[in-house]
């Protein structure tokens, strides 16, 4: 059986869209009155069965004019920034400058579905090795025509498209299965952790529980003075950024230490614990928190955006920590921020006035979380298994090709 190497600008012609000016509106369809989808990149991920019909932009007719379209069936490809993203017009459409369209000049030489897994695989990042730009990695029309094909005889080309087709589509499935149980486990641990916090579900349990505002129960933002009081300023203390609090995770791990004189100013002060919770976005509603323990001489000290909780003994921290750690609680805390775009807080309004149920008794809230820990530990457990069985299935079908 003979295979034949061939350049990308052989077998297709390649043709590179284009953007609008977008300073004027006539070119752009704002309502979606016309049919005239005009892609970026990231509609080339809105796919149904590797074909593409649809768009978050569309240009107007006055837009069409400038630029040239694209027909159904034809391959698309982005070869800027993010490369390699592949799809099927699924209707006759336009794209962007970032989108190549491949024709195919003779289908009796080279099937569309088998280009489409050649590319699928090819590996772009070492296509562009030297040609990275100041927003990224980035081709050319003319490094695109340089790409090499391997060409089977046709039947043969036939044959590995039914191949691939089959493995990928038991693939998929067994991918959105994995993926469903992933969603489905972190949901079964939310549904209980909000049961445990649910005040109406509370109301039986009135005279062994309590309902009260976080700033009635809890210290927040402990005085810096204390740290001076107990330590010298040669004395070394623990120092926590913001990208060494973990994403729901209850002891954070503190691996810097400094000393005490050189963590003044604007840094927040916490002690043993204390629980730590980040109240700037996205890190507030991604739910980065933690207890601070095992701290250098007990004291640590970390970024601004921390909010400090510290009990005054009604509470014990674990308790507190999945309280914060719920789902409903950084949503409501979402609706309270405020700030610039993509720098927004939540206030500090919300967080002190936030009602707080827990049962009066200490042995009651070590109960609860003991359960709350056994859950837990047994939920990302289960989500390691399904992330690893995700990851296997993608390197299965590296493997299959």
């Amino acid at each position: 059986m003979t295979w034949q190497t061939k350049k990308l600008g052989e077998v297709c012609d390649i043709s590179i869209g284009k953007t609008p000016a977008r300073g004027n509106k006539k070119f752009w369809d704002e309502k979606k009155e016309t049919n005239n989808v005009w892609l970026s990149i990231r509609d080339l991920s809105n796919t149904n069965k590797k074909e593409v019909f649809d768009s978050r932009e569309y240009i107007s007719d006055s837009g069409v004019k400038l630029c040239k379209k694209v027909k159904r069936g034809i391959l698309l490809a982005s070869f800027k920034l993010t490369l390699g993203r592949l799809a099927f017009a699924g209707i006759d459409l336009y794209t962007n400058e970032a989108i190549a369209a491949l024709e195919i000049k003779n289908s009796k030489e080279l099937n569309k579905e088998y280009l489409y897994y050649c590319l699928t695989f090819f590996d772009w990042d070492a296509e562009t090795k030297g040609d990275v730009k100041i927003k990224g990695k980035t081709l050319n029309k003319a490094k695109l025509k340089e790409i090499k094909v391997f060409l089977p005889p046709l039947p043969e080309q036939h044959r590995i498209v039914k191949i691939l087709d089959e493995v990928f589509e038991k693939t998929a499935k067994a991918k959105e299965n994995a993926e469903r149980n992933l969603k489905n486990t972190k949901e079964l641990f939310e549904s209980y952790l909000g049961d445990v916090f649910n005040s109406e579900k509370l109301k039986i349990k009135s005279k062994k529980w309590e309902e009260k505002r976080l700033g009635e129960v809890f210290q927040i933002k402990p005085p810096k003075k204390e740290a001076r009081e107990k330590l010298k300023d040669d004395d070394l203390v623990s120092f926590v950024p913001m990208k060494d609090l973990q994403i729901m995770s209850k002891e954070f791990v503190c691996s810097k230490e400094r000393k005490l004189k050189e963590v003044s100013g604007s840094y927040t002060y916490f002690a043993d614990e204390d629980v730590l919770l980040a109240k700037i976005t996205p890190c507030f509603e991604n739910g980065k928190l933690g207890i601070a323990r095992n701290l250098k001489n007990g004291i640590g000290f970390g970024s601004s955006e921390y909010i400090v909780f510290r009990s005054s003994g009604e509470v014990i921290p674990d308790y507190l920590y999945y309280f914060l750690a719920r789902k409903q609680f950084r949503k409501d805390g979402a609706k309270k921020m405020s700030g610039a775009c993509g720098h927004k807080r939540v206030s500090k309004e919300f967080i002190e006035e936030s009602i707080f149920p827990f049962p009066k008794s200490l042995s009651e809230q070590k109960s609860i979380v003991k359960k709350l820990d056994a859950l837990s530990a047994e939920t990302k457990k289960l989500e390691t298994i399904y992330k690893q069985k995700l990851s296997d299935l993608e390197e299965l079908k590296k493997s299959v090709l």
